[in-house]
């Protein structure tokens, strides 16, 4: 894992809100948790899709919406 520091500008009221909704404390732990959080969602969204490509997969059903949102 490479890791570069930096100076950046950010609102203090959206890193406190993300914070609160991914259960971070402070800055730093605040931006590694929303990236690791958008990476997630984008796999999940890539699964969904794969999976409904699939012939024969019910995406209302509950059970294989779990397992896409894993």
């Amino acid at each position: 894992m490479s890791v570069r520091k930096t100076t950046l500008e950010v609102d203090e009221e959206l890193v406190a809100r993300a914070g609160a909704i991914l259960g971070t404390r402070g800055l730093k732990a605040t931006v590694q948790r929303a990236l690791e959080e958008v990476i997630a969602r984008e796999a999940r969204r890539r699964l969904a899709e794969r999976l409904q490509a699939m012939e024969g997969v019910d995406l209302e059903n509950p059970e294989a919406m779990a397992a896409a949102w894993r």
